[in-house]
């Protein structure tokens, strides 16, 4: 490693914070930044990005701007760092997440873990798949309402990344869980947590690209299944992920931009699936699609009735 790092910073309202990382996170390399927003001690919000090397700084000032406007741009200070644990300081002062039952949380957080809580251990070097992004706050939030309602079994989580909505739903449903990701990468990381949040046994991880990989078929039909992934792959998986469940079942999509959220909202139609909820988490937008129990009418596919 370096003898020091670029830190990224800008001081501003929560909305922002929360958006702008979320928007970096998605433009930058993860290999190579990590990006956080959090509360600091004043009571205001930041957002700080870590580099490894230095970034391009025009680059990433069009970015900012992209996201939070110009002045953020000019705002923004990007000044050396020593190369400590550049994860880790980046992301320590990020604090617990909680959505219904469910606290998502690091190692130095346990303590505040009440009695019902439904604790959730993500490596803090995961800045995507910590909780704090609003396409997994709205899958964790879809997840704790749908088991109020209904019992949900035989669930999968298409693009698990860090393992964080498959953790939840085995925690929460004590269901087992099958978890894919295209990145091996992504699927060790799934797997360590798995085990640090005691849920392993109950996971099933596939490397796997698209829905095809029998390990993932041979579970189906599925009552419940998360794609929380682009638009691009959640357009490419629509038929195959309809294929897969059963007449009443979820299909949980999100890492939507709002002004994306209404094609994946049509092509998902299109399937015989109607629009239970939309929720917009940090201009995110989680969209909970159900398949109906009747198929549609013969004779008009592609139509059902609301």
């Amino acid at each position: 490693m370096n003898s020091s790092t670029t830190v990224a910073k800008l001081a501003c309202d929560e909305h922002t914070a929360r958006r702008l990382a979320a928007f970096l996170g998605e433009s930058l390399d993860p290999e190579e930044t990590v990006c956080a927003a959090f509360e600091d001690n004043a009571g205001g919000w930041q957002v700080a990005v870590h580099f490894r090397q230095p970034p391009d700084e025009a680059s990433l000032r069009r970015l900012v701007a992209l996201a939070a406007g110009e002045n953020a741009s000019r705002l923004l200070t990007i000044e050396p760092v020593a190369a400590t644990d550049w994860v880790a300081q980046s992301l320590a002062d990020l604090k617990p997440v909680r959505i219904g039952r469910f606290l998502v949380h690091g190692a130095h957080d346990r303590a505040k873990l009440r009695a019902n809580d439904i604790g959730i251990e993500i490596e803090a070097a995961l800045a995507f798949g910590t909780g704090h992004h609003g396409t997994t706050r709205g899958c964790l939030q879809t997840l704790a309402d749908l088991a109020k309602r209904r019992h949900v079994h035989r669930v999968l989580d298409v693009g698990t990344g860090s393992g964080i909505l498959a953790i939840a739903a085995a925690r929460l449903l004590h269901v087992r869980i099958k978890a894919s990701d295209i990145d091996g990468r992504a699927i060790e990381t799934a797997r360590g947590n798995a085990r640090i949040n005691r849920a392993a046994p109950m996971l099933a991880f596939v490397c796997a690209s698209g829905t095809t990989a029998r390990a993932v078929t041979s579970a189906a039909p599925y009552r419940l299944i998360f794609a929380n992934i682009l638009l691009s792959a959640l357009t490419r998986l629509a038929a195959p992920l309809r294929g897969l469940t059963e007449p009443g079942a979820r299909i949980v999509l999100s890492g939507l931009l709002p002004n994306h959220a209404n094609a994946a909202l049509a092509i998902y139609r299109a399937q015989g699936l109607v629009l239970e909820k939309r929720i917009t988490l940090d201009g995110w937008v989680t969209l909970v699609m159900h398949r109906k129990t009747k198929p549609p009418r013969a004779g008009k596919p592609g139509r059902f009735r609301r």
